[in-house]
């Protein structure tokens, strides 16, 4: 009792103002929209992502909207390493480093059929082994300040397995699990971890979401799915939940009320949902096509995708940086 009333006493109202962020995949998508959002709070942004133009167009977009300062950095968050040097890199910049967002991820949609191992070993790499090494690169500096947040992006796939994103599931439950652990120990020094599950969210991401067997029929359920309004949310407002929850050092963070209704379901009824999950995948497109082979969203047009089905996660797309004018799928869009 003594302790839990000492972890009540601890402050936890946390200001980001003149703060140093890190957040990887800060190049385009959810990343991009958290950085917006941290640039507004005051924070000092360090972008980390593979693409060099990619980050460079994130930059200049950021300080277009008047952010404090920005920095970014190319990393490769699956090669220890380089993260190491990354965050380095960020503390030679900055002096310190107060908050970090392990946000880089990777979809790949399909049937267990087309899955490869090599899927599969890429998703923890992105999802599992390059959060992990981002922590285990700042933690020493925030137990020693004690201070600190971490902000770990997961997935309601974290919670529930969704049909079709196997590799995507698995990798994200062993993010969720990890999130947990690290949470319950680095409380004691003052930093605080938060473990955010959204449901469907019209980042835009589904442009570059990576499409096996039949990609078309794969990439339509998909982009349909995430644009629609009642059973997804705009980034905006799930980047000021993100931020929000951090604030205030919460543990976990479920996004949109269906899979917040999901998770509940799932804890108390998990043969019911099981059943409901085994029926809709019944209903997706079955192997064929291109098999294991891989084809980006943006690769994958069809008469349903783009349409007004998907207008609005297609809108995302331009707005956070996911695809460039130069792309095909733009042609496709005015077409």
């Amino acid at each position: 009792m003594l302790a839990l009333n000492a972890l009540r006493k601890k402050p936890r109202n946390f200001s980001f103002k003149d703060k140093v962020v890190i957040i990887t995949g800060g190049s385009r998508g959810l990343g991009l929209v958290l950085a917006r959002q941290f640039a507004k709070e005051g924070a000092l942004l360090a972008l980390c992502a593979r693409d060099e133009e990619e980050l460079d167009k994130a930059r200049k977009d950021l300080e277009e909207r008047g952010a404090k300062n920005v920095i970014d950095v190319v990393c490769d968050v699956t090669k220890q390493e380089i993260v190491n040097e990354m965050v380095q890199n960020v503390r030679a910049y900055y002096g310190r480093i107060d908050a970090l967002i392990n946000n880089a991820g990777i979809i790949q949609v399909g049937p267990i059929e087309v899955q490869t191992i090599e899927d599969f070993e890429q998703a923890m790499d992105v999802h599992f082994w390059g959060p992990l090494y981002t922590m285990l690169a700042i933690l020493p500096e925030m137990q020693e300040r004690k201070t600190g947040r971490i902000i770990n992006i997961a997935s309601i796939g974290g919670k529930i397995s969704v049909p079709h994103l196997a590799p995507y599931n698995a990798s994200k439950f062993a993010l969720v699990g990890l999130s947990s652990a690290l949470r319950n120990e680095l409380v004691k020094d003052n930093v605080f971890v938060t473990t955010v599950c959204p449901g469907l969210m019209r980042t835009g991401s589904h442009i570059n979401a990576v499409f096996k067997g039949q990609n078309k029929a794969e990439f339509a359920w998909f982009s349909i799915s995430d644009s629609l309004p009642f059973i997804s949310t705009n980034a905006e407002r799930a980047a000021n939940q993100i931020i929000s929850a951090s604030k205030r050092g919460d543990a976990e963070l479920v996004i949109t009320l269906p899979a917040q209704l999901a998770v509940v379901a799932h804890a108390l009824l998990p043969e019911l949902t099981a059943e409901i999950l085994s029926l809709t995948n019944r209903l997706l497109p079955s192997a064929g096509g291109i098999g294991t082979n891989h084809a980006l969203g943006k690769e994958s047009a069809s008469a349903f995708a783009p349409s007004i089905l998907t207008a609005l996660a297609d809108k995302a797309s331009l707005k956070n940086n996911e695809l460039s004018y130069k792309d095909i799928y733009v042609e496709a869009l005015r077409g």
